[in-house]
């Protein structure tokens, strides 16, 4: 009787494994193919850990590989006109999160363009925008890479807005370097007016009272993909599961010289491996089946 129990158990707890136990990650690779600096910044949903680092400079041409914990949720976005001292404290004329190189916990001043996504956990599906709900500060777009399995789409924004953007929503500032001022970012009309039929909030939040503004029209048109206000769900929220995504700002610009990887912090560049999980009776890899096989059979001798 006691080898019965220990053959149930044995066979329960590889079963239960095979299913559960082989979480899926991601490797958010950032690329910066603008002709100026950019700095990535990072910030985690609730509940998940913090992408390493959660700031740092990415020169043009380099691109740097962020790797998450399974299920991670979060936000991705790139500053720009940065400033920061030996200590990374400093100042981004867009998209600045707390004055400091590193975000620590602090999401994006508006107006930037973000890349959104959750991680689903085991073989659910990932969920992932581009939102310019905040307004708009560089082109970006995301590309899933290593599919599990299905369809996935890529996202995003290869307009450059700031050339279009209506006056009332212009930030202007400098480059810094003796460059004569220029748009740097388009403001959302949220932010720009503050009223409730732009944010959706008050009486107009809901999808049934909160509808596309002339302001949401015009981010719509040149970015059909991406979020342009709040309920903007049905066109702009894609599914995949992919074990890596590129996040690539300024998609359109024209590099000449060939990619590099950024230097330290070392925490950008980490190694990896495409993870084959077993997470359905279909999909099954040997040796596998031949172990359940064979444990079957040992039961039922006991029996």
């Amino acid at each position: 009787m006691p080898m019965i129990v220990s053959w149930k158990l044995l066979t329960s707890f590889l079963i239960l494994n095979m299913f559960f136990s082989c979480p899926y990650s991601s490797i958010f690779t950032i690329i910066n193919n603008c002709h100026h600096t950019i700095w990535p910044g990072t910030l985690a949903g609730s509940g998940t850990p913090p992408l390493e680092p959660t700031g740092f400079r990415l020169e043009p041409g380099q691109s740097a590989k962020l790797t998450s914990a399974a299920g991670w949720s979060g936000r991705i976005w790139a500053r720009t006109g940065c400033r920061f001292d030996a200590s990374g404290i400093g100042k981004c004329q867009t998209g600045d999160c707390g004055g400091r190189l590193e975000c620590d916990g602090n999401g994006a001043v508006p107006p930037t363009s973000l890349f959104e996504i959750t991680l689903g956990a085991g073989n659910q599906q990932d969920f992932y925008d581009v939102s310019m709900v905040d307004g708009y500060n560089l082109p970006l777009v995301a590309v899933p890479r290593g599919i599990y399995g299905g369809k996935c789409n890529a996202t995003g924004c290869l307009s450059d807005l700031n050339r279009s953007c209506p006056k009332e929503l212009q930030v202007v500032g400098g480059t810094g370097d003796g460059y004569q001022r220029r748009v740097v970012a388009c403001k959302s009309a949220c932010e720009a007016f503050g009223l409730d039929q732009y944010c959706c909030s008050g009486e107009f939040a809901n999808p049934t009272t909160c509808q596309p503004s002339f302001y949401s029209t015009i981010f719509k048109k040149a970015c059909p993909r991406a979020y342009s206000y709040a309920f903007d769900d049905g066109t702009s929220t894609f599914t995949c599961k992919a074990y890596e995504y590129d996040i690539i700002f300024c998609p359109s610009g024209t590099r000449t010289k060939k990619r590099t990887v950024a230097p330290p912090p070392p925490q950008i560049e980490q190694p990896y491996e495409k993870v084959r999980c077993v997470v359905s009776s279909s999909n099954i890899l040997l040796p596998f089946p031949m172990i359940i096989i064979l444990l079957a059979i040992s039961l039922s001798r006991h029996l």
